[in-house]
């Protein structure tokens, strides 16, 4: 299926915090717009994908909209592990021939308590969580603080280096006319009064808490030569679970740094005709900054314990550096709607009408979460 499938049409809602739209309207509203950027109409549709963890049903969106009889609908488990597994399984039902045209979205309204499945954490544990929240391991923030203060330890890396990649994102997303922090600047200063979450990480650290709905639209080569818009293709894409790994933390095996983004990695490698060096823009799932440092090494742009100078040097900034990196902000700076909308980001990056475009891009890197089982794309023009 190699450069076989292609993106044509990318949705957004706006994004914020306590709108008064469902789930469902907000991703009624993605679709209609993605739909829209590809010059097809809804009863077309006849594939779906999405995350485990979208609470609106598959029907529920397909009457909403319109679809045509569905001859395929996947979800994918592990949170923010799965966006770039949905779009890569979507395309793999054109390919198979299964379906013609696939709609992958993600809607959320993550500023209510109820989307936060750690906030109703029971009195009682006996899932696979039992081995890490009794000892204080609540949150997403607290699992990968426990990565990152290793990370630190093992590598010389320091507060400052998260705080120029916190730095560097909100730099892109002042450019960027959708996120959610324009306006905003922050400087290392900034940064380092900022409250502690969970230590090392502070407030800056974190993703927004994001209200919002992202879509995209997948057909054949063949169909989007047709399309309204200049294709994206999917060059290739792959999953990864490390033997051993849970979902979160990833601490239950010898080297917490190899894990499931370094599976990823192996499997996308081997199945592509680009390697790290040809990449031109990267989309790094960024929960939290530190998971930036992490995919830096695991995909191969930076050797063990490197990716910190990397960062300090100004490489992952679109003002010369080397990979530039979650150019319109990011989930710490344009929204967090569980990663997906690193794809849109990475698709007007090899269109060419990014707000802050990296000249000549042809190739990006997308990853989802580095820190649970996770999947990845390698997009090009």
């Amino acid at each position: 299926m190699k450069d076989e499938i292609a993106i044509v049409g990318i949705g957004e809602t706006a994004f914020g915090k306590g709108f008064a739209e469902s789930e469902l309207q907000l991703g009624c509203t993605a679709i209609g717009h993605a739909l829209d950027d590809a010059g097809i109409a809804a009863s077309e549709v006849d594939a779906v994908a999405c995350y485990t963890m979208e609470d609106t049903p598959e029907f529920e969106f397909s009457r909403s909209m319109g679809f045509g009889d569905l001859g395929y609908f996947s979800r994918v488990n592990f949170g923010g592990g799965a966006g770039c597994a949905a779009v890569g399984q979507a395309a793999m039902a054109i390919a198979a021939g299964q379906a013609n045209v696939a709609v992958v979205w993600r809607a959320r309204k993550r500023s209510g308590k109820a989307s936060r499945f750690w906030a109703q954490t029971p009195p009682r544990v006996s899932t696979h969580w039992k081995w890490s929240q009794p000892w204080g391991l609540l949150r997403p923030v607290d699992e990968v603080g426990l990565l990152t203060r290793r990370y630190f330890h093992d590598y010389g890396a320091s507060r400052e280096t998260l705080g120029r990649i916190a730095v560097t994102l909100r730099e892109h997303a002042l450019e960027n006319p959708r996120a959610m922090m324009r306006g905003r600047p922050l400087s290392i200063e900034d940064y380092l009064a900022g409250r502690i979450v969970s230590d090392p990480l502070c407030l800056f650290d974190n993703c927004l808490e994001t209200d919002g709905a992202v879509a995209l639209v997948l057909v054949h080569r063949e169909r989007a030569r047709d399309c309204k818009r200049r294709p994206v293709y999917i060059h290739a894409w792959a999953q990864g679970l490390a033997a051993g790994q849970q979902n979160m933390p990833n601490v239950f095996v010898p080297d917490p740094f190899t894990g499931a983004s370094a599976v990823a990695a192996r499997n996308l490698w081997r199945r592509s005709d680009i390697q790290p060096d040809d990449v031109d823009v990267a989309q790094f799932y960024d929960a939290f900054s530190s998971l930036i440092l992490f995919s830096l090494e695991s995909y191969g742009f930076c050797r063990r314990g490197e990716a910190a100078a990397f960062v300090e040097a100004g490489g992952i900034s679109v003002r010369g550096g080397r990979l530039p990196v979650n150019t319109a902000g990011g989930s710490l700076s344009e929204a967090y709607v569980h990663g997906l909308n690193l794809v849109t980001e990475g698709v007007r990056q090899l269109r060419g009408d990014a707000a802050t475009q990296v000249a000549g891009a042809t190739t990006c890197l997308v990853t989802s979460c580095d820190a649970t089982p996770t999947s990845a794309l390698l997009l090009r023009n």
